[in-house]
């Protein structure tokens, strides 16, 4: 008898949890079409460019204290959900988080009184270092490991409400400017407050104190996957922080603006049935080998189809896409935005491939692709920007991100014909 790829009661599930992270990228759709343009026209492209610019380095001090829990910690949870053990896991990656945004808070204060750049602006930055705390405090990696994701849909839909809402009140003149990173550290503080509070209530977790040989383990365990974001992170959070130090805040601006909206092409619907499938996929990889590689292909394929049919339509009305959330006609915004959904391809044909080493136990795959496109991309990006400012940092983004899915395609077929390779941790 033919088993299906899928079974219905895990169909159910998945698409329980893809409907809940439909819903909040829905909201993060919308709330973004709505504040973008309200900010870029009330503070201008300049103080957009240098709040973004913050945000960048921020980003850098979000994937250390991640330390790529978010994969690791998720695929641990998804395994032993019902089991005290949890409770270990839990302990363990909070107390890891918890130390690495304490060094991180230290190397930001040193930064800000060593670098002119970061001096001049000291209070930007501390106002946005809100969002690491935020970060380190929401466990979205317990709530995915465990498939309960109206959790993170209800708390961040609240959140990112409230924080729109608060935008369009205390953000009234450009000087308001410093008050956005401000409200944004509250909305993270405040989600992260409450997502910390539910995970103890609903999962009836104990924080116990964890020796040093555990912490040590964790940190071994999860360290092929921080390597691998930390390379992710040199060629996409490092574009516009290149930006923004080679050449000026009014020019950040613009280029930042067309990574957002390209975000916002990019996470919708990708990103919520990745977070779904993802702990599904290794639940059933446990069993069936062959029957996870199936259903990925599948997933794969039909996400690669619909963006296809996307990515062309917003190209040919990215004028009137960028017109409406600015407020005027900005070519450098639009230009970028054309060529930035070029790497919108290859990301959205590779999501689903690229996740799969992870599932099927092999992060020295996962990790060695990502360190081998930072130590192409980087340079790329540096020299691309030098020499073509914003542009470079666009064109850099397409070739590196076409070099990560070839690169993965020729593993996934290595490994579709020696199943072997393929191996449960």
């Amino acid at each position: 008898m033919k088993h299906k790829i899928i079974s219905p009661k895990d169909k159910k599930l998945v698409l329980e949890n893809f409907a809940s992270l439909s819903t909040l990228q829905c909201i993060n759709f919308l709330l973004p079409l709505l504040v973008f343009p309200y900010l870029i026209r009330i503070i201008g492209p300049e103080k957009f460019g240098l709040i973004a610019f913050a945000q960048a380095l921020i980003q850098y001090f979000m994937i250390f204290t991640d330390y790529g829990f978010s994969l690791t910690a998720t695929r641990k949870i998804s395994l032993c959900k019902e089991s005290r053990q949890a409770s270990t896991i839990f302990s363990t990656v909070m107390t890891v988080k918890f130390v690495l945004a304490a060094i991180s808070y230290l190397i930001l204060l040193i930064l800000i009184n060593v670098v002119p750049k970061f001096k001049s602006d000291w209070l930007l930055y501390l106002f946005s270092f809100g969002a690491v705390i935020g970060n380190t405090l929401f466990p979205v990696w317990l709530f995915q490991g465990t498939e309960k994701m109206r959790y993170i849909t209800i708390i961040n839909i609240i959140g990112g409400i409230i924080y729109a809402f608060s935008v369009f009140i205390f953000v009234r003149t450009p000087d308001d400017y410093i008050l956005v990173p401000l409200l944004n550290s509250l909305f993270f503080i405040i989600t992260g407050i409450f997502g910390f509070y539910v995970a103890f209530k609903e999962f009836d977790l104990e924080f116990v104190f964890q020796s040093y040989h555990d912490i040590r383990q964790e940190l071994k365990t999860g360290w092929s996957i921080f390597i691998s974001i930390v390379a992710i992170n040199t060629y996409t959070t490092t574009r516009i922080f290149a930006v923004g130090l080679l050449t000026n805040n009014t020019i950040t601006g613009y280029y930042s603006i067309a990574e957002k909206i390209t975000g916002i092409v990019q996470i919708f619907p990708l990103t919520a049935l990745s977070q779904a499938i993802f702990p599904r996929l290794s639940v059933i990889f446990a069993k069936n080998k062959k029957r996870a590689l199936d259903l990925m292909h599948k997933v794969q394929h039909s996400t690669t189809l619909i963006y296809l049919l996307v990515i062309p339509i917003v190209f040919f009305i990215s004028p009137l896409i960028v017109r409406l959330i600015c407020g005027a006609n900005f070519p450098e915004v639009t230009i970028s935005l054309k060529m930035l959904l070029l790497s919108v391809f290859f990301i959205s044909a590779n999501a689903f491939k690229i996740q799969f080493l992870l599932v099927c136990g092999r992060p020295d795959m996962y990790s060695r692709i990502h360190v081998l496109a930072a130590l192409l991309g980087l340079p790329l990006i540096f020299i691309f920007i030098y020499n073509f400012s914003f542009l470079g940092a666009a064109a850099a983004t397409v070739t590196i991100e076409a070099i990560i899915f070839i690169s993965t395609s020729q593993i996934l077929y290595a490994f579709a014909n020696n199943p072997n390779k393929m191996r449960l941790k």
